[in-house]
């Protein structure tokens, strides 16, 4: 009669226990904490430029923080975690281009500092004018671009204190600039020069209707085009305005 060899467990047999389970389980939990950091960067940039295009598109009041979401591909508490309530979000969209800002207070200091005789406002307009141009033609710059006209234009309570706070130290610092380059204007016609320039600038990097104005000869966006033209159009037309003008 035979008897039965019992065959002994080897280490691959042998169920692991909940103590062996437990560093395993340790370094899925980093790697899966690991992968949500790195995301997290990801996450919050989609959300600023989600609202950011939405915003533009549709106005401050048109757009929902569900819409956010839904355009960045987020849960909906996440866009709050980020940014709070919808306004610091908005705000949050343009303090997030204040390098645009400083660029174009660099553009002007240069065009003061290297401006050739008899031509310092022709250079203040360029420095005014060609830094948008150059945002302009980046498909983000151009929704910010958009975002920027209309914090302008609307008027609505909601732009008044970031365009306060970031964009009128910018116009202060162009008018004091334009009304140094005319020395025969006021520091009043100035202003109502760079707001006349200003409107230019802005109703051009936002226009599409001059291809079908102009019968399919010129294109939205060329530059070559429309930038020295617009820098002439800004700069002749302040000095025919303040020719001559009464103190």
């Amino acid at each position: 009669m035979s008897k039965s060899r019992s065959t002994p467990q080897t280490a691959a047999t042998v169920p692991a226990t909940p103590a062996a389970k437990a560093p395993a389980r340790k370094r899925a939990a980093a790697r899966s904490a690991t992968s949500e950091e790195a995301l997290a960067p990801n996450r919050q940039a989609n959300i600023l430029q989600a609202a950011e295009r939405l915003f533009a598109t549709r106005g401050f009041h048109g757009v929902s923080i569900r819409d956010i979401a839904d355009e960045a591909g987020v849960p909906l508490a996440l866009v709050g975690y980020y940014y709070g309530p919808k306004l610091s979000l908005y705000h949050a969209i343009f303090r997030a281009h204040a390098g645009y800002i400083d660029v174009r207070l660099q553009s002007l200091a240069q065009a003061q500092q290297a401006a050739p005789p008899g031509q310092l406002l022709d250079e203040i307009v360029k420095a005014f004018v060609l830094p948008v141009l150059e945002v302009a033609r980046q498909p983000a710059g151009h929704h910010f671009l958009r975002l920027l006209s209309r914090g302008m234009n609307d008027h609505l309570e909601e732009d008044e204190p970031i365009i306060r706070e970031l964009f009128d130290p910018l116009a202060h610092a162009f008018i004091d600039a334009i009304a140094a380059a005319l020395p025969q204007a006021t520091r009043s016609q100035a202003a109502w020069c760079y707001q006349f320039a200003l409107g230019a600038l802005l109703h051009h990097v936002n226009d599409q209707r001059i291809e079908r104005l102009s019968y399919g000869q010129n294109q939205p966006g060329d530059e070559a085009a429309a930038g020295p033209l617009l820098v002439r159009f800004i700069a002749q037309g302040m000095r025919g305005a303040c020719e001559g003008a009464v103190h």
